[in-house]
């Protein structure tokens, strides 16, 4: 609601007929998110960016200077949201994925900047809140949590802790606390989380969830007592069923490569839970998804064609989403006093945005924008976070198997059982598999014929020089090749997977140069790339741009024999050491389920 007694005044005189809207949408068909109807033959009067009537004919409304839209019929539909997402995973700034979901309907976004924050700490964070005031839609924060994501199993070019989380919950811009992942730490009662949701509490903010295992008894209960008050990382229809039940609110993920509404809405459809209670949201969505299929216009597509009713799934990425922020005095639905945030759509089945109106402005017509979005800078130490403490060779990437550890001949003819990390198509979780495995001249090799390859992670924050070594499973790589990437979710370090180790060696050498991003290399050359300088998570092109660069990286993957969906999202989770079941950090291989390190290598 609008904080001044003279935009009040101003909106009751418009509503009165005293004085002129500054714009007036005429004959459309109203979508009431607060009741559920669509109400047709809707007039909207618009002043100072917001609301100031909704009915039946806003004429009394119209003056000389008033801007009006004949809607013919067209939905009216308040501005979609977001409840959910990193904007680093669209390998662009906040202004240029903005950029390219504003258009589509898009009109705010709660956004978690987690994935800067573990390179730059607590000024990575600001960076993302400055230049998230400068938008023409809302852009909320929220503060990073759990940096590093799970303490003493990675290290992170930076942490934060409870002083930064209390500094930052008087930031405006900053609606309450991200992603709370270090569950074992919530039902374990480890201070530090306590403490930061304390600080949350305190300054009358939500916390976000992030409840990562599968395990619904006793962890998850006390995961549920500590405050988290949503999560995303439901993936089974129990899953959403148990969160709703334990007060939290399931948020439904449709991102490029996390695709958990179709197994979760069945909690609506089936078991007629109240959908009040539910979000949907994106997590993370691709640079080449966000331009080639869209944002929250392709999570509503998505959802409907799940089986939920249109108005139904427009409540769960509007109003539900902004009473679920505190903000739905502000936006959320179309009615008075809020932001005049509105999409007209023909289709509410295949949404497609018309016209976009944020904060009481056209913002976009037909895709074009209509007005210039700010520049913002970033500074020159943005830019400068690849830290290796020298070049790459082959030899780094060797799998060296210690006979006298593994109780194996000198002459090294035993097989090994090895711990591999599966890659699950289209899930953030991952497989804890085994091998047994021959060993080679004493060293372990990728197989392709078995669909092996190695993992490397490559520390380059503090250009210590250390490797840590893996195998994975699930790419079907079929040739000699490597692919690099500095989006290794969440400590951010320099990870590597490939079949030879040469290319390995020419990807991360690659990468380190170009300062950021990603590379393929197929049979020893680049054959794609993207370039992302700002942390090595964001590049400074527009989307478009982005979205050809990072083309190549899924048509690379592919020219290597991987099918995955958007195989790169699988590849940047291969670290993220607080989903189960198996990852890698610059510390070793951990085992998610049970929160300890484990030896890639054992005797058989």
């Amino acid at each position: 609601m609008p904080t001044s007694t003279k935009t009040t005044r101003n909106l009751i005189d418009v509503a009165m007929g005293r004085a002129p809207a500054d714009l007036v949408i005429r004959n459309g068909q109203w979508v009431s998110v607060q009741t559920g109807e669509i109400i047709p033959s809707t007039d909207i009067a618009i002043k100072d960016g917001y609301i100031a009537y909704v009915g039946e004919d806003a004429r009394h409304a119209i003056g000389k200077k008033t801007k009006v839209i004949n809607a013919k019929g067209r939905y009216l539909v308040p501005g979609l949201l977001d409840a959910h997402m990193h904007v680093e995973s669209g390998m662009v700034t906040v202004t240029e994925f903005v950029r390219a979901v504003a258009v589509r309907g898009t009109t705010g976004m709660f956004i978690d900047p987690h994935e800067i924050a573990n390179v730059f700490g607590l000024k990575g964070v600001k960076l993302m809140v400055d230049e998230a005031q400068q938008q023409p839609i809302h852009v909320w924060v929220q503060m990073p949590s759990c940096v590093p994501s799970a303490p003493g199993m990675e290290t992170p070019g930076a942490s934060i802790g409870p002083k930064e989380v209390a500094q930052a919950m008087k930031w405006k811009g900053i609606i309450g606390l991200g992603e709370m992942m270090n569950f074992p730490g919530v039902f374990m009662g480890d201070s530090k989380m306590l403490d930061e949701m304390t600080e949350t509490r305190k300054a009358g903010k939500t916390i976000g969830g992030h409840y990562a295992s599968p395990d619904l008894g006793l962890p998850f209960h006390g995961y549920v007592a500590g405050g988290a008050e949503d999560d995303h990382e439901g993936t089974h229809l129990e899953d959403a069923i148990q969160r709703a039940r334990q007060g939290m609110k399931p948020m439904l993920r449709y991102g490029s490569a996390w695709f958990d509404v179709a197994s979760q809405v069945g909690a609506i459809t089936h078991h007629h839970l109240d959908p009040r209670r539910f979000l949907l949201c994106t997590d993370d969505s691709h640079a080449e998804t966000l331009v080639r299929d869209g944002h929250m216009d392709r999570v509503l597509r998505h959802a409907i064609a799940q089986g939920l009713a249109p108005i139904t799934a427009i409540q769960m990425m509007t109003i539900n989403t902004a009473e679920h922020f505190g903000v739905s005095k502000d936006m959320g639905m179309i009615a008075p006093g809020r932001w005049a945030d509105i999409v007209l759509v023909k289709d509410l089945h295949n949404f497609k945005a018309d016209v976009v109106v944020a904060k009481g402005k056209v913002i976009a017509e037909s895709g074009k924008w209509k007005v210039e979005l700010a520049k913002f800078k970033y500074p020159k130490w943005a830019v400068n976070s690849v830290h290796l403490k020298r070049l790459l060779n082959k030899d780094d990437f060797l799998i060296k198997v210690k006979s006298n550890a593994l109780s194996l001949s000198k002459s090294h003819k035993s097989k090994v059982r090895a711990n591999v990390i599966g890659v699950i198509e289209n899930q953030a979780p991952t497989r804890h598999l085994t091998f047994d495995l021959q060993p080679e001249n004493g060293e372990i090799k990728a197989d392709i014929k078995r669909d092996i390859a190695k993992i490397a992670l490559v520390e380059r924050h503090k250009g210590t020089g250390g490797v840590t070594l893996g195998l994975v499973s699930g790419f079907g790589f079929n040739v000699k090749c490597a692919i690099a990437s500095t989006v290794a979710h969440d400590s951010h370090h320099m990870i590597i997977v490939g079949t030879d180790d040469d290319s390995m060696a020419v990807a991360a050498n690659s990468l380190a140069r170009s300062g950021g991003g990603q590379v393929i290399v197929k049979n020893g050359k680049v054959i794609g790339q993207v370039d992302l300088k700002i942390a090595g998570l964001m590049s400074i092109k527009k989307a478009d741009l982005v979205a050809g660069e990072a083309a190549t990286i899924l048509k690379g993957f592919k020219s290597c024999g991987c099918q995955l969906n958007n195989a790169n999202m699988q590849l940047s989770l291969l670290a993220l050491v607080v989903i189960p079941e198996l990852r890698i950090s610059d510390k070793g291989l951990v085992d998610v389920t049970k929160f300890k390190f484990i030896s890639m290598l054992e005797a058989v």
